[in-house]
């Protein structure tokens, strides 16, 4: 029985949204069960998905806090 763990952020994709929708995470739970049905011929009825939101404070990368990190990417990209 398969258990996979998916951490999305906490933030939509548009300025308006501040999460994953349900359907969103339908669809997620359905692509990643079927890569495990395709690829280790793993029955969709035992594999589990857990979805795990992520605030956009309590992540980052390259050094920095996420928010900080994509100011300064975006300052970079316009020079």
């Amino acid at each position: 029985m398969p258990i996979v763990t998916v951490q999305v952020t906490r933030e939509g994709t548009t300025p308006d949204r501040n999460s994953v929708t349900a359907e969103e995470k339908a669809a997620i739970i359905k692509g990643v069960s079927q890569v495990l049905l395709d690829v280790l011929n793993k029955p969709l009825e035992s594999t589990y998905v857990v979805i795990e939101e992520v605030d956009l404070d309590n992540w980052g990368w390259g050094g920095l806090p996420t928010v900080q990190y994509r100011k300064q990417r975006a300052a970079a990209a316009k020079s």
